[in-house]
């Protein structure tokens, strides 16, 4: 008796099974991920009257079209409305909470959300209450998704300003922590007039103590703040670094020249934490079908896929991987490719990323895989 091999059908993934995908998320800011409901919720109950709009679904439109100024400095002024309503400790509490339970119903298995304790401070609370507040809000967020069926793992990155002269407290309070919830560091905020270098103390301080940071760097501005980020700082992850395309050459045959910055970074498998919508928003790349990823995709970069800001964004990493797939062709095994990559990426301890992986990354994407033969 003879057999024959049928191969796998190459549709694309729907946006159901881009949904039920086990999906991990690098590069979220939760001062950007409040639902609009409790925008105002939150607003009404600290008697915060300067928000542009009080109905829940005008407000999440005033949002995303403030965010598509195309301006990476109008883009940050939206979080002066959702950082003054997140002042008290049950504020905190509430929003982390929900953070953890929209990942999760959106398929999200492991996240890394990042927030800046300095920006809580104006109710009087202070800086571990702050990060104590937002931990109690994961760890509820991940019972209740629990309850509702979902598995997810949230860890938080402490974000410090870049404008701002606290990022060496800030680190020092991201060790404090780092067996508490909080996995990593960043900075964050305008690029433009405020390089990392500015903040050495603190990168050379998290070096010292083997801990592990990331660098908001190469979205607004271009090649030196990704070399600086790597090469003075000793970035270990790259937030956003869309702008090292700007370091590789196309020729007319469509062959790549990558130049030495790219090639390094290349090479050295830096992961890059990529978040096209809101690349888009801040003019940052033109469209989903022009977005360097699709490129970097193809000369084998250590690329991830990511959200940035939920609300500004209007979006979720379920539309992210839609965006992609209908600009790319993506299939399941492309989504996988960008999932492992985050995992491998993530700021936990190696064993528990090989298994979250092994167990339920790779697993998760067999299963959806293997649905055409059950059709």
């Amino acid at each position: 008796m003879t057999s024959e091999t049928h191969p796998q059908p190459t549709a694309l993934p729907t946006p159901e099974q881009i949904r039920r995908a086990p999906k991990v998320l690098l590069h979220d800011h939760l001062d950007g991920g409040l639902r609009p409901g409790t925008v105002v919720d939150l607003a009404r109950a600290t008697g915060y009257d300067k928000l542009p709009e009080t109905d829940p679904d005008k407000l999440g439109i005033w949002f995303r079209e403030a965010a598509d100024s195309g301006s990476l400095e109008r883009y940050l002024e939206t979080f002066a409305h959702t950082c003054a309503v997140m002042q008290t400790r049950d504020a905190l509490v509430r929003v982390a909470a929900e953070c953890a339970e929209d990942l999760a119903a959106d398929g999200v298995v492991y996240a890394e959300v990042r927030y800046a304790p300095e920006q809580h401070l104006e109710a009087g609370l202070t800086l571990e209450e702050v990060v104590e507040a937002v931990n109690e809000g994961f760890r509820e967020g991940e019972r209740r998704a629990k309850a509702n069926g979902h598995r997810i793992r949230v860890g938080a990155l402490l974000t410090a300003m870049r404008h701002a002269a606290r990022a060496l407290e800030i680190a020092e309070l991201a060790n404090r922590y780092r067996d508490s919830g909080v996995v990593g560091f960043d900075i964050a905020g305008a690029e433009a007039g405020f390089p990392p270098t500015r903040h050495l103390d603190a990168f050379e301080y998290l070096k010292r103590e083997n801990n592990h940071f990331t660098i908001h760097a190469g979205e607004a501005f271009g090649l030196p703040s990704i070399w600086q980020a790597l090469q003075w700082c000793g970035a270990d992850r790259l937030g956003h670094g869309v702008r090292i395309i700007d370091d590789i050459e196309i020729a007319e045959d469509g062959s790549a020249k990558l130049g030495r910055l790219a090639s390094y970074v290349r090479d050295k498998r830096i992961p890059l934490e990529m978040c096209p919508t809101s690349n888009l928003q801040t003019a940052a790349a033109t469209s989903y079908e022009e977005h360097p990823i699709g490129l970097l995709r193809k000369l084998h970069f250590r690329l991830t896929v990511n959200t940035d800001n939920r609300l500004m964004s209007g979006t979720s990493m379920s539309r992210e991987f839609e965006h992609l797939v209908k600009a790319f062709a993506y299939s399941l095994d492309d989504m996988q490719w960008f999932t492992v990559n985050a995992m491998k990426s993530a700021f936990i301890p190696f064993d528990e990323r090989l298994a979250m992986i092994n167990d339920v990354i790779k697993p998760g994407y067999a299963e959806l895989k293997a649905e055409w033969l059950f059709r």
